[in-house]
């Protein structure tokens, strides 16, 4: 009897450790990231060491940090993919999309997004920002964290000329004027109301301007979006904007704004620390009003899984860690990107920072360039082409229809 008593004991407690093991041996599936240093870097891990040691499945994520070499990680990665040899989950940007899906390399997402319990915490815009990239009606990237484009102010100028903050693009347009001001009574004006930003990467910006027309970058030659073009001209013309504005870039229009030769200007957060250190509480943000239509430029980093992952169930998971758990919020709190959850969103930490609160705003009405084999070549035109605008030398028609060529035909 004895004998068997200890049989039977050592029975039950074999039957009762097979759960166990199971649980414990999930899928392993491999992540590729790129870091933009080795703090980022350093962050991902903790990350992934965080999500092994707590998720529901017993999955092992195994990181692989790729190097971004300027933007050739879109290709190695699709390379990869390709040959048969990339990973089941990985870092992605949306201008690469459609290259992906139509080779039929991302899983459609829509399945699990829908069986998802916190897939309204992403705005909605941000899903069909997702949409578009693909040229299909599903997602098949995952938000993740974003930058948005909002439009700095110094208040105390905002004071000084009497005005509010715009809630309109008209009032905005108007604000533009009121902060262009002579100081000093020479004759000479010394504070422009808008930093125009008319070289390279201008056109994000700009965009602004044409939405808020009712145009948009799929009718470049609209009279919504020649009206929007017409009105960045008159900005520059009638001297609301510095004279160098058709040839200055980022660095001349941060400077601008800090030197004081400008009220206003275009960037996003992470320009913000720089600013709060020159002046304090004596900055502030607002989104680019609506008029008849509004936008503004978002960048973005997203999250993508491969059709050929074996555990689909076990990425998503991971997936949804990055977009709405702890690991958006680590993230984002240690590089200073938008997070694109509403539960992170409400934490003191984002809510504290009022360019964090505008830039969530702004998620809502945010965008992207349309993304096709013409685009790059676009976006090198773009300056050189609204440079003659602004200078007289083609009408605001000619600059849009040419830029309507360049990108569509």
């Amino acid at each position: 009897m004895k004998r068997f008593l200890n049989v039977l004991l050592a029975l039950v407690m074999v039957i009762s450790i097979i759960p166990i093991a199971t649980n414990a041996e999930g899928s392993t599936l491999t992540y590729w990231f790129w870091a933009d240093n080795d703090k980022y870097a350093a962050t991902m891990r903790e990350m992934i060491a965080d999500f092994n040691a707590t998720n529901s499945r017993g999955t092992v994520i195994v990181g692989e940090q790729i190097p971004w070499d300027g933007g050739a990680y879109s290709n190695t990665l699709l390379q990869a993919a390709i040959g048969g040899g990339g990973p089941d989950v990985a870092t992605f940007k949306l201008t690469a999309t459609p290259s992906f899906v139509n080779n039929g390399l991302l899983e459609n997402l829509d399945p699990f997004i829908e069986n998802w319990d916190k897939k309204d915490e992403i705005n909605e815009n941000m899903y069909n920002v997702m949409r578009n990239a693909s040229g299909t009606d599903s997602v098949y990237v995952m938000p993740w964290n974003v930058q948005v484009l909002y439009v700095y102010y110094r208040p105390s100028m905002y004071k000084e000329a009497g005005i509010e903050v715009p809630k309109t693009y008209e009032e905005f347009l108007d604000a533009c004027e009121k902060l262009t001001r002579d100081t000093d009574g020479d004759g000479v004006t010394d504070v422009y109301g808008f930093g125009m930003r008319g070289s390279n990467g201008g056109q994000e910006p700009w965009g602004c301007f044409i939405h808020a027309n009712g145009g948009s970058f799929e009718t470049l030659d609209s009279e919504e979006s020649i009206q929007g073009m017409q009105d960045y001209i008159d900005l520059f013309t009638n001297g609301y904007a510095p004279p160098t504005a058709p040839n200055d870039g980022f660095s001349q229009v941060i400077d601008g704004f800090q030197s004081g030769i400008t009220s206003m200007t275009i960037h996003h957060t992470g320009s913000s620390a720089q600013m709060i250190e020159q002046f304090g509480e004596d900055v502030d943000a607002f989104i680019f009003p609506a008029g008849k239509g509004q936008w503004t430029s978002m960048g973005d980093t997203e999250n993508v899984m491969f059709s050929s992952c074996k555990d689909k169930e076990a990425a998503f998971e991971w997936l949804a860690y990055l977009a709405a758990g702890k690991g958006q919020e680590t993230w984002c709190t240690v590089t200073g990107n938008v997070p694109v959850a509403a539960s992170v969103q409400k934490l003191d930490h984002f809510q504290d920072n009022r360019f964090m609160k505008v830039s969530i705003e702004g998620q809502s009405v945010a965008g992207i360039l349309p993304i096709r084999e013409t685009t790059t070549s676009w976006i090198s035109e773009w300056p050189a082409i609204t440079q003659q605008a602004l200078l007289g030398e083609t009408t605001a028609k000619e600059c849009m229809e040419e830029l309507q060529a360049l990108l569509w035909e």
